[in-house]
C-alpha cells in the first residue's frame, strides 16, 4: 500500500496507538530531532561536528536525540579510544530511510517562506 493509500484509510479513523503517523512522530518526537537526522544525511559525523551545525542546540539536547535516535535503531555511535574519545555518529539503513520526509519537509518549508 502506497503512503498516499495508507494516509487515506487513516484519515478516517481515530489516531489510536497503532497508527503509523503516531508512532512515526513518537520517535521523532522533539525539536532537534529531524535536524540531527538532516545532518546525518551527509554521512558520518562527529559530536562536535554536529554540535557546530546546529546553531542553538544544547550539549545535553543533542546527546539526548542521538541516544534516542541510537535506541531506535536509526542511528549508529562509535567511540573511538582517543584522548579525549571521539564520537561518531551515522545513520543506519533504517534512518537513511528517513531521507524522504526529510525531503518533503524541505519542500514544504519552502513554500512557507
Amino acid at each position: 500500500m502506497s503512503g498516499t493509500e495508507l494516509l487515506e484509510n487513516l484519515a478516517d479513523g481515530p489516531c489510536v496507538v497503532a497508527c503509523p503517523v503516531r508512532r512515526a512522530l513518537d520517535i521523532l518526537d522533539g525539536k532537534w530531532t529531524l535536524l540531527v537526522v538532516r545532518d546525518l544525511l551527509s554521512g558520518k559525523k562527529r559530536y562536535s561536528e554536529l554540535q557546530r551545525s546546529l546553531e542553538g542546540i544544547s550539549p545535553r539536547i543533542l546527546a539526548q536525540r542521538l541516544r534516542d535516535l541510537e535506541a531506535q535503531g536509526l542511528v549508529l555511535r562509535r567511540v573511538f579510544p582517543t584522548n579525549p574519545p571521539t564520537t561518531e555518529y551515522e545513520l543506519t539503513e533504517q534512518g537513511l530511510a528517513m531521507r524522504g520526509i526529510i525531503g518533503a519537509l524541505a519542500e514544504f518549508g519552502a513554500t512557507m517562506v
